[in-house]
């Protein structure tokens, strides 16, 4: 109770805030890897997934700053975001009648939180600032607070999203290739490569204006080759074997 008392609520309100922005794009990969389950086990999925990704982000902010500093930590998880990308994409149609649904649950699981793990690495820096604004002591106190009246918004997102894949397929394609981009933002924005790429190639090559908009132009290469990649990899697996 003296922690409720005590609370800064402009902080927890940014918290809040800041990661039901972020939580779209969680939505989105829960979304993605509970598609192909059982009916019955969907809620279980994205359940349990939310939760061991809420866990690790707590964790993570924990050790935010520290995080960034890491030389190569980034490009390491653009390329392993790049893989779920592609992986997801080309999952798309994949029946898996040969298992069961208790490991393609624990499957989903895994992916959703190996994601958002990489997918975090930014997004808590600023959750992580806006808890500055408490007392040291409750800090992670408030993170965890604060991230965890936000969860129903992402569980909700996600069953929504998942509903929406059924009317529209076209948006597991989206949701493949937003994880693309977001991996080419992550890699050049690596410590250890930022720099090179800033020296090496022209401002054009890394941003460009789109109506007032300035997309990321790694990211947006990271887009096409997730979608093509995963798509290739669905034309491979689904073509008849050759006669011989």
């Amino acid at each position: 109770m003296d922690f409720l008392l005590h609370l800064n609520w402009v902080a927890v309100g940014q918290i809040i805030l800041i990661d039901l922005l972020l939580g779209g794009d969680n939505a989105i990969v829960i979304a993605l890897a509970c598609r192909n389950l059982p009916a019955k086990l969907r809620m279980k999925g994205i359940l349990w997934g939310t939760a061991g990704a809420i866990l690790i982000r707590i964790v993570l902010i924990a050790f935010a700053v520290t995080l960034l500093q890491v030389p190569f930590l980034k490009l390491a998880g653009g390329l392993l975001l790049l893989w779920i990308g592609i992986k997801l994409l080309s999952d798309q149609g994949d029946s898996h009648a040969d298992l069961h649904g208790s490991d393609r649950l624990l499957s989903a699981i895994r992916t959703i939180i190996i994601a958002d793990l990489v997918m975090s690495i930014d997004n808590v820096i600023a959750v992580a600032s806006a808890a500055e604004q408490s007392a040291g002591e409750h800090q992670l106190m408030l993170v965890t607070f604060g991230i965890l009246v936000s969860v129903p918004i992402v569980v909700w997102g996600s069953t929504l999203v998942l509903k929406l894949m059924e009317l529209l397929p076209i948006i597991i394609t989206l949701g493949a290739a937003l994880l693309g981009y977001l991996a080419g933002e992550m890699i050049t924005s690596d410590i250890a490569l930022a720099g090179w790429f800033e020296a090496t190639l022209p401002p054009q090559a890394l941003r460009f204006d789109l109506f007032g908009l300035t997309p990321s132009v790694p990211g947006i290469v990271g887009a096409f080759g997730v979608v093509l990649a995963g798509k290739w990899l669905v034309r491979r697996t689904s073509a008849p074997a050759a006669p011989h």
